[in-house]
Parts: C-alpha cells; sequence; structure tokens
C-alpha cells in the first residue's frame, strides 16, 4: 500500500512538511509506503477548463510538478493527503491552482480511495483551509479520514509546529487511521459502488 503525500507549502522543509512527515511516519510503522512531493515556490499554472484532459488523460499543461503528481498516481497510489499553511483564512493559492488540475483531469484514478488534509497556521483560520481541502475528496468518491481533533497545527517560524504536542499527536492519529481503513477497504480487490449516470444541470434558462 502507498499514499502519496502533497506538501503545499513553498518552504520545502517547513512546518507544513514536519506535519505531513509525522503523518508520514506513522503510516511507515503501520506497513505503508509513503512519498511526500512539494510544489515549491516556482509559480503553478492553475486550470482554464479547456476539457483537454478527457482527450489527453491528463492535463494539457505538462509542467514538471504537475507530472510528478500524475506520475505517482498513474503508477499507483492507495491513499491522499494534502496538507498546506493557512494564508488569508485559505489553502496556499498555488496549491489549489495545482489541485484543480489534478483533480479535474485524473480525479477518475482517486475515486474512492482515502483522502486527508492538513493544515498548518500561525494563530487562525485553520478550520476554514481544511473545510476548503476536504472539498476535493467530497466531489470524487473519496473517503475522508478523520483524527481525534481536526488536522491541524499551529506554528510560526520553521521548526515550531513540531513544539505542538497535540497538532503532532492529531497527525500520529491521522496516519494510524489511514492506514487502518486502507486495510479494511481494498479498492483494488473489492471494487466500487455501483453508480447511477451523472446528471448535469445548470442553473440558467
Amino acid at each position: 500500500m502507498r499514499v502519496l503525500l502533497i506538501n503545499g507549502s513553498p518552504k520545502e522543509n517547513g512546518n507544513t512538511y514536519l506535519a505531513l512527515s509525522e503523518v508520514a511516519k506513522t503510516l511507515n510503522t503501520e506497513g505503508v509506503e509513503t512519498k511526500i512531493i512539494s510544489i515549491g515556490k516556482q509559480a503553478v499554472q492553475g486550470c482554464i477548463a479547456c476539457g483537454w484532459c478527457g482527450r489527453l488523460g491528463k492535463c494539457t499543461f505538462n509542467d514538471d510538478l504537475y507530472y510528478k503528481v500524475w506520475r505517482a498516481v498513474k503508477d499507483g497510489v492507495d491513499g491522499l493527503v494534502i496538507g498546506s499553511p493557512v494564508y488569508y483564512g485559505g489553502p496556499n493559492g498555488s496549491l489549489c491552482a495545482l489541485l484543480d488540475r489534478v483533480f479535474y483531469s485524473m480525479g477518475n484514478m482517486l475515486q474512492y480511495k482515502p483522502g486527508a488534509s492538513v493544515v498548518v497556521c500561525r494563530r487562525g483560520g485553520a478550520s476554514a483551509a481544511f473545510d476548503r481541502l476536504n472539498k476535493y475528496f467530497t466531489i470524487m468518491n473519496m473517503p475522508v479520514v478523520s483524527s481525534q481533533y481536526w488536522n491541524m497545527a499551529y506554528g510560526h517560524t520553521s521548526g515550531q509546529v513540531a513544539l505542538d504536542e497535540e497538532g503532532m499527536q492529531t497527525m500520529r492519529t491521522l496516519g494510524r487511521n489511514m492506514a487502518w481503513m486502507l486495510k479494511r477497504l481494498n479498492v483494488a480487490e473489492d471494487g466500487h459502488p455501483r453508480q447511477e449516470r451523472p446528471t448535469w444541470t445548470n442553473f440558467i434558462k
């Protein structure tokens, strides 16, 4: 079993990375492989709803960052964890630009696989950012993995999040809960629930 973790902070080894690493270490102790991809500091192209991904099987903007995520998902992941710092009460905009493209172009490869979001903030906005990230999972039939508290931790300067004892415990609980769910939800073997053909409605007459 393998879980992909996306570090949505431009600081590759900052507080968000530390929180995700705590989740990853716990998954590893539970026998689950992990891979962390960081978005870095480069500008990220957003989705333009061109629809070409439906024909190509991947986003038409094939930049290195997107390709890393696409390749990891294509090679096979059983779960996904997305982490972000809180900027102005929400997730990092560059991360959302990437996730819009990821879920629009490869959501079919992520369906029914457990997902979880992790947010790190200095003081406020964590729950709003947490809700925003969870929307990616709930539009793709992905079970959302919970913890003993909302998946958030607090820290300002680099490394400070490690001092948030409850936050770090929440990350470890999240890792154990995801491992537990993965071991009981074998998507590859058990298949998917039967789905109705999608009905699309637009509220313009």
